[in-house]
């Protein structure tokens, strides 16, 4: 027998060889789960390459937050008037605090460290506790999955607290029903912030007109707006690669001119508003007030808003280069921005309303007016792009109807566009404009999208203070605590203003929550059908070698969301159908909770039975960030590594041939000792069929085999089996897909009818189809229909 320290040296000269592929998965996953925490934070940047990077990040993660000041007091004195200068202190005071305490400290500080591998949001933090604790809710997953390079997890005692949090997490499907729905409310909120940031930041920067123009119609003022965002929202499709050079000067432009007017005010009117520094100043602004101050909350809470975007815009940028920019241009401008408009309000009680441009010098009122509106579009640029990202990543992880992604920018593939999804935007967005037609109800509308998303994040933090960062629960109790009484005293202030505007986020989450969990449950419902109704091995191997039918030549691509097991819309086929092709290969397409699998780990290919079946499964595997598109690249790269694994299973003497194995999972055990006697066993999972041999293969696009045969005989199987493969494949390809149609039962509840027979219906039924997904030719296609019922 080989021992190890040879079969190590092995693994080092023959990359490649099904061997070694398959010692691979015999690795403990205490090596695995130290590989990669974080690709992001291992790199090495030089400080001018930070800086470079902080510059950047400007333009694309800082402008939401960076446009706040153009509409803060205007929400936190609706009236217009400040009786008691001692209010303004107050008022600025909250602001100060609140800047430090939730952008500053909550997020750039310890929430942008929880990102998945660079990539931010709700689903980002979602995906990381689906890598920790089994609470995904299509349990698709293999084990062979856990290998990939940013499949990267901790492993923790089996006592310790996390594991208890994990055991409590995992023991009701009903936890893991909530937890989802906790993560597609943020996400609701977050499409929310994509209508509400647009309108509220172009229409505060337009107002800038009536402040020359006093007489000026306010209808006027909505009219340019509207043009300002139906040509935001119709240049979507060229994509920000091409002007993406221009945000960040603006942006920075832009602090530096709000912060220098900040010190010319703060120099010209009254400095005594420096004294807002001290906390004490909050404790006697709520004692002065009282519950009027208690609602004014709902303004000062607009001062943090964009704090979100800047965790959903993470993914181009490393964590310290957010760091870099917040700390040292954008918490200082921001605070000096806030503090010269309250000086300004001190010396003139009357203008709160447009205090940001009044307090203006006019030698340079009109260039500031337009960097103001370019760096309004700039932040609802970043927050439509956030949208589009969130929706791509709902879609990949099976919780948005099919719609169609496109990729603006060969360069960075985070930048999308979803065309269906633009235009319903646009649509919501004029009309929250038009409709309000003012800034003081679409600030109450954005307060509310906003503090929700901060509650989801703050409580998906406390899991990934457990169950991924091991934190001590004294430390995971601070949080909790600092973070929920300031966001619950913010969400206390803007609930109570749900019928003065704050209803327009409720309305349109609760829209999309319905469209989403109806979609989510529709396509569980259908996995858990396509589980529970695939075909037994025992009965494929009954029909014999042709199955039972005439197999004519033609390779035939069925395309299932199984992992494992043969489909029942095979049965379903071969039953009504007396013929078959030469060659089948199962074809599934599943994401993964990771960011991105690398190209080379992309496939996992298979074969189902006895070789003289010519029955192949292909198992792709993608992250919600990747490019997902069947054309004739991927019909290529599955062919090569189908043709690579017949090359590497030829080295094994049939050690991946179904005879090994028995019917009832038991394995024959082998004579002789070796390599693959002992490295099989641990190579079949439970949960696949007992026949199934799994063998990752790496693409040939990027690595390099090394193919050998043992004897003679072993290499003119493998080139008889390649040339029949070739000549099938060359006589044709056909795509055989699934079209399930779903129905609920007689006797089930009628919410569950409405769901499933008329939301999720309607829903498949405006959708995409597969087969235009697929880019699959329509002489090439093949629908198998179905029915079941939920």
């Amino acid at each position: 027998m080989a021992s190890r320290t040879e079969m190590d040296e092995d693994s080092d000269n023959n990359k490649g060889s099904m061997w070694v592929l398959d010692q691979k998965l015999d690795q403990p996953m205490d090596e695995e789960a130290g590989r990669l925490r974080n690709m992001y934070r291992e790199k090495k940047f030089s400080a001018l390459l930070l800086l470079r990077l902080a510059f950047q990040s400007l333009g694309v993660v800082y402008g939401d937050l960076g446009t706040s000041p153009l509409y803060v007091f205007y929400n936190t004195f609706p009236s217009g008037e400040v009786k008691d200068p001692e209010d303004v202190v107050g008022a600025l005071s909250l602001i100060i605090y609140s800047l430090t305490l939730i952008p500053l400290l909550k997020y750039v500080f310890v929430v942008c460290r929880a990102n998945d591998n660079g990539q931010g949001g709700t689903f980002a933090l979602y995906s990381l506790l689906c890598r920790h604790a089994k609470i995904k809710t299509i349990p698709n997953q293999h084990r062979t999955d856990e290998q990939l390079t940013t499949y990267s997890r901790s492993t923790f005692h089996e006592h310790s607290f996390a594991a208890k949090t994990k055991r409590w997490l995992e023991k009701y499907a009903f936890r893991k029903n909530a937890l989802l729905i906790l993560v597609l409310v943020g996400t609701c909120m977050v499409i929310g912030d994509g209508i509400l940031t647009p309108a509220i930041s172009v229409l505060s920067s337009v107002g800038g007109i009536k402040v020359v123009q006093p007489g000026m119609n306010n209808g006027v003022v909505v009219l340019v707006a509207v043009i300002i965002l139906i040509g935001l929202f119709s240049m979507q499709h060229y994509g920000t690669d091409r002007v993406g050079w221009l945000f960040a000067p603006i942006v920075l432009l832009w602090f530096l001119v709000i912060g220098g007017i900040g010190i010319f005010n703060i120099w010209k009117y009254d400095s005594s508003v420096l004294k807002a520094f001290s906390p004490l100043h909050i404790f006697y602004y709520f004692k002065r007030r009282g519950k009027e101050g208690w609602v004014s909350l709902g303004g000062i809470m607009l001062s943090i808003t964009g704090t979100e975007a800047l965790f959903a815009d993470l993914a181009h940028f490393p964590v310290s280069a957010i760091q870099i920019a917040f700390t040292m241009v954008v918490f200082p401008c921001l605070l000096l921005a806030y503090s010269g408009q309250a000086a300004y309000i001190m010396d003139n009680k009357t203008h709160v309303h447009d205090a940001f441009y009044l307090s203006i010098p006019e030698s340079i009122y009109w260039p500031v007016f337009l960097i103001a509106t370019a760096a309004a579009i700039v932040a609802s640029q970043a927050t439509i792009s956030a949208t589009f990202s969130i929706i791509k990543q709902a879609l990949a992880l099976g919780c948005f109807p099919r719609v169609k992604v496109v990729h603006t920018s060969k360069k960075f593939l985070g930048q999308i566009y979803v065309p269906d999804i633009n235009w319903i935007l646009m649509i919501l967005c004029i009309a929250v404009t038009a409709g309000f037609k003012n800034q003081s109800q679409i600030g109450n509308a954005y307060g509310t999208a906003v503090v929700i998303v901060m509650l989801v994040t703050t409580f998906l933090m406390i899991l990934i203070m457990l169950l991924v960062w091991h934190c001590h629960w004294i430390l995971v109790l601070i949080f909790t605590v600092l973070s929920l009484v300031v966001e619950f005293t913010y969400f206390s202030a803007v609930i109570v203003k749900v019928n003065q505007g704050g209803w327009v986020p409720l309305v349109i989450a609760a829209a999309f929550l319905l469209i989403m969990y109806v979609w989510h449950y529709g396509t569980v419902k259908r996995y858990q059908f396509e589980m529970h109704s695939k075909v037994s091995m025992a009965w494929i191997l009954g029909l014999g070698p042709s199955l039972g039918l005439v197999r004519v030549p033609g390779v035939g691509l069925v395309y299932t969301e199984l992992a494992s097991g043969v489909p029942h819309i095979f049965s379903h086929f071969i039953t009504n159908l007396p013929a078959t092709h030469s060659v089948v290969v199962f074809v599934c397409v599943k994401y993964l909770p990771v960011y991105t699998v690398r190209e080379e780990e992309r496939f996992l290919v298979k074969r189902i039975g006895p070789k003289n079946f010519h029955m192949f499964r292909c198992v792709a595997r993608y992250g919600y960030k990747d490019l997902h598109k069947k054309d004739d690249d991927f019909e290529n790269k599955l062919f090569d590594c189908l043709f690579l694994f017949v090359r590497l299973e030829s080295m094994m003497e049939g050690g991946s041939d179904s005879d090994e194995y028995s019917l009832y999972g038991q394995q024959t055990h082998q004579s002789g000792d070796g390599p693959i006697g002992n490295s099989s066993s641990s190579n079949i999972d439970p949960t696949m069929s007992s026949v199934d041999s799994i063998v990752p293969v790496r693409s040939p696009l990027h690595g390099h085999s090394t193919v050998g045969s043992s004897g003679r005989a072993s290499a003119q199987t493998e080139i008889d089996e390649l040339e029949f493969l070739k000549s099938c494949r060359d006589a044709g390809v056909v795509h055989i897909l699934g079209n399930t149609v779903v129905r609920a039962r007689r006797d089930s509840k009628f919410y569950r009818k409405i769901a499933i027979d008329y939301i999720y219906a309607f829903l498949r039924k405006i959708c995409r189809e597969n087969s235009v997904i697929f880019n699959i030719p329509h002489e090439s296609l093949l629908n198998v229909g179905q029915v079941f019922f939920v």
